[in-house]
């Protein structure tokens, strides 16, 4: 089989988007399920919540971190509290930045070895970047200094191990804890200063819920005071827990199908809030404070993998699957009283993102092709679908964007520098990453305080791009 993931890793993450969008009785398009009462559970569920983490779930600070250059960069410098940023859009507000790279590439400051391998991208808070990797046949999170060095590592439960092992999900900090779901299902919740674990629930075993053939990659979302996880399956496909205790708040209507790797997208729409998500089979939509089911609008990939957060704006939604199969869509999301749907806008087979994300910049959107033409990085128009332009100079991957310019990270360890241009595709500098490592390089890139952070594997390479 050819590589597929799962991950999106992906892949994230929180978006809470207040924007202007104008209902309609517009009906809902053929093959849509209208949404049924959520179900409440009793708060009365087991919730386990040791004081202090065990000698299990808590290793020792690590050897491991090596600092070849660099030094403390200022916390308040670092605002990437989740998956893709934290308007969840994958757009940094780094400025001053380095327009060019020598051949090289950028100054290397810092390698951190010892994370254990996994396809996680970084979230930065507290002065720390966080991470996930498999260790010893454990999820283990770890907190890394600014300057590369490892502080500590806790575990989540058992690794996977199945195919492309290793960890997906990136850590999600809000106010002073950190939460992680690993690819088996546990969702933890740990004080993100030290470490100590103050929760944890396994959402597939809760919630009866099958995992995927290549494992749970959703970063999970906090909406207000709720953990929100999409566990899928025949008893539900969101829920929502609290986020202090674990305890399930709400849980929609299931809609038949598995889950799949999407980290979901919250938004509001005509006075209505609402989590955007995939599932196997279907892009769904539930609200986000009953756990109604709102409307399922079927959309199907091979293998039925789903990894792109769904994109909202205006009141459109663009979502996207990879191998060749249906391509790309943009979806008109109609919402009246408490109900809601979505009609076809167009539908595009030049852009079938597989799990390296699509960006939305200024009218345009920048991701790379899976099979349709050829792995290709494509910009499209996000009105019409139109194709600004599709080049395969570099290698289909990942990518984020800073101060006018897209980052790009391809599956074999090259990284790239884009103009953020829909007139031309400009490929400015590009460099490989150092030896070691092994696999594809799937984590999302990350670019803040100065630096841009690419997780390769088990290592962490944190490069210095800002300006002198």
């Amino acid at each position: 089989m050819t590589s597929r993931l799962w991950a999106s890793l992906a892949c994230s993450l929180w978006i809470v988007t207040f924007a202007a969008c104008g209902g309609s009785s517009t009906p809902a398009p053929d093959g849509e399920v209208s949404g049924g009462p959520a179900t409440a559970t009793s708060a009365s569920v087991d919730v386990s919540t040791p004081a202090e983490p065990d000698s299990t779930s808590m290793a020792p600070v690590a050897s491991g971190s090596t600092a070849t250059a660099g030094g403390a960069v200022d916390a308040s410098d670092l605002p990437w509290p989740r998956f893709h940023g934290p308007h969840g859009d994958n757009l940094s507000t780094e400025t001053s930045l380095l327009k060019e790279w020598p051949e090289d590439g950028p100054p290397l400051e810092w390698t951190c070895e010892g994370i254990g391998n996994g396809y996680s991208s970084i979230s930065i808070g507290h002065g720390m970047i966080f991470t996930a990797g498999n260790i010893d046949k454990k999820t283990m999170i770890t907190a890394i200094s600014l300057d590369g060095k490892i502080l500590w590592q806790v575990e989540n439960g058992d690794a996977w191990e199945g195919s492309y092992p290793g960890t997906r999900s990136t850590p999600t900090i809000d106010g002073d804890r950190l939460y992680h779901q690993s690819p088996i299902g546990n969702v933890i919740c740990l004080d993100a200063k030290t470490g100590k674990r103050i929760w944890t629930v396994n959402v597939l075993e809760r919630f009866g819920a099958e995992n995927t053939q290549w494992a749970l990659a959703e970063s999970v979302t906090i909406d207000g005071d709720h953990v929100l996880s999409g566990p899928g399956g025949p008893q539900t496909a969101v829920v929502a827990l609290n986020k202090l205790t674990g305890e399930t708040v709400w849980q929609s209507e299931s809609t038949g199908d598995k889950t799949s790797y999407t980290t979901p997208n919250v938004i509001e729409c005509g006075g209505m809030r609402i989590v955007l998500t995939m599932n196997a089979k279907a892009f769904i939509g539930v609200n986000a404070d009953t756990g109604k089911l709102l409307f399922r609008h079927p959309f199907s990939t091979e293998y039925d993998i789903h990894a792109l957060k769904p994109i909202f704006h205006n009141g459109q939604v663009f979502i996207s699957g990879g191998y060749g199969t249906t391509g790309s869509e943009m979806l008109k999301l109609n919402v009246t009283g408490d109900s809601a749907s979505v009609e076809l806008v167009w539908a595009s087979k030049e852009l079938d993102s597989q799990h390296g994300g699509v960006i939305l910049l200024d009218g345009y959107l920048y991701g790379a092709a899976h099979k349709f033409n050829n792995g290709k990085w494509i910009c499209l128009d996000w009105a019409t679908g139109d194709v600004k332009w599709a080049e395969r100079e570099f290698k289909r991957g990942s990518l984020t964007y800073a101060d006018g310019m897209l980052y790009l990270l391809s599956e074999r360890n090259n990284v790239g520098l884009l103009r953020a241009n829909p007139e031309a595709f400009e490929l400015v500098s590009q460099f490989s990453l150092p030896p070691g490592g092994e696999g594809q390089s799937w984590a999302h890139p990350v670019v803040s305080g100065g630096r841009l952070y690419i997780r390769y594997d088990t290592l962490l390479h944190a490069y210095k791009v800002k300006a002198e």
